[in-house]
């Protein structure tokens, strides 16, 4: 303002230099800009920062805590693996041993029930001889019985004598049964 009333338009350097009353008016609410927003301003800007700050330091802390944590349960379960593998491996070995004392006592049970089938059959087959041998023994007796009686012309009413007769034709028969397959 007082270089339009000394003489007019600034001319070479002093285009460039503002008037001293200007500058003051400048720097004195610069001032004022600068204290307001020191005071109120950057405090608030800073507490914004520092709770960042605070909330990025505690995610960070809570993700290591995280990975530990993670790091202590893979571990916990590596070692839960391991045992389980172990009992696995336990059970199956304990799993074969029952198998094989299953088998060997299947076996042993299959074996007895076929020698007492074995030996029943056998019973069964030495009384069916038995009863054959006297069945073909009362047969043959009457055979022979009624053979002599046609032979000697008379009825053999004696019991003793005919059982003697009966026994004789049979020790008879046997010998020469025992003599001809020692022959064959």
């Amino acid at each position: 303002m007082w270089l339009a009333e000394v003489g007019g338009a600034p001319k070479g350097i002093d285009l460039f230099i503002p008037p001293w009353d200007e500058v003051i008016i400048s720097a004195l609410c610069l001032i004022v800009i600068a204290l307001v927003v020191g005071k109120y301003g950057v405090p608030r800007y800073l507490k914004v920062l520092d709770e960042r700050a605070a909330t990025i330091e505690g995610g960070i802390k809570r993700a290591a805590e995280a990975e530990e944590e993670i790091a202590q349960i893979r571990a916990g379960l590596d070692s839960e693996k391991e045992t389980a593998r172990i009992e696995a491996a336990k059970v199956r070995e304990e799993a074969k041993a029952d198998a094989a004392a299953i088998v060997q006592e299947a076996k042993v049970k299959a074996t007895d029930d076929a020698r007492r089938t074995q030996e029943a059959a056998q019973r069964q087959i030495e009384s069916e001889r038995k009863a054959a041998e006297v069945s073909l023994r009362t047969d043959l007796g009457e055979l022979a019985t009624e053979l002599a009686e046609r032979i000697v012309g008379e009825a053999l009413t004696d019991k003793a004598l005919s059982e003697r007769v009966i026994d004789r034709f049979l020790v008879d028969l046997e010998t020469r049964a025992a003599s001809s397959g020692r022959g064959v």
